[in-house]
């Protein structure tokens, strides 16, 4: 029973070492402050099909209302929304919020056993800028980035990075590619609409006579 008892408190001691430093290795992954958060970060380590860092890139990404005025449809948007970087290139990133809001530039599909859940994120605050640091495998290959702040990516704010000259634009990117499903606004005309326009047309003639007809 004692040796027992022995193997049961030997595996309750080494979950709780497993737990713990992964508990500590999520803090790692976190940088936060007052104005932002980076998470994810990497500068050293390199994917399994990389060598050695190709190049050191550095993108400025300008993020706020105004840069969606040129997009129809859109309330929020990036500056730019295709970035292209060589394979295996260590990328920083310096995210300029225009706005007095959250934005981020949050990039989805990294192999998972360098970014957990395959994620990089760099959030700012408000106005301001933060900077941070990933880098890219060396397959062609197009990723996503998106401001993950509730409805930032429906009202515009996505784009794309590729690697490599990446494999393919993503669906419905504003003034990238086409999206997916097309809004539709067209009016369908049937008899009684019809007619009803037509009697809204002729009474706003007869009140409008009526205004301007002389007295008697």
């Amino acid at each position: 029973m004692s040796g027992a008892l022995g193997l049961v408190l030997v595996a309750l001691l080494a979950a709780s070492a497993q737990a713990e430093e992964h508990h500590d290795h999520g803090h790692a992954a976190m940088e936060m402050s007052a104005a932002g958060m980076v998470m994810n970060q990497n500068t050293d380590q390199l994917p399994l099909d990389c060598a050695a860092i190709a190049a050191d890139v550095k993108l400025v990404v300008h993020a706020g209302r105004k840069h969606a005025a040129a997009l129809p449809g859109t309330m929020f948007a990036y500056a730019e929304r295709v970035w292209d970087v060589p394979a295996c290139s260590r990328v920083t990133v310096t995210l300029v919020n225009d706005d007095h809001v959250r934005h981020q530039w949050m990039l989805h599909g990294l192999p998972r056993y360098l970014y957990p859940e395959g994620m990089f994120h760099l959030e700012v605050a408000g106005p301001g800028e933060g900077t941070g640091t990933f880098i890219v495998p060396g397959a062609k290959k197009t990723y996503l980035v998106h401001c993950d702040v509730p409805q930032h990516t429906e009202k515009g704010m996505k784009g794309e990075l590729k690697v490599g000259g990446g494999d393919g634009d993503l669906p419905s990117l504003p003034g990238v590619s086409a999206p997916v499903l097309a809004d539709e606004y067209r009016s369908r005309w049937g008899g009684e609409s019809t007619a009803l326009a037509l009697a809204v047309g002729l009474l706003g003639a007869l009140v409008g006579y009526r205004s301007v007809r002389p007295a008697a």
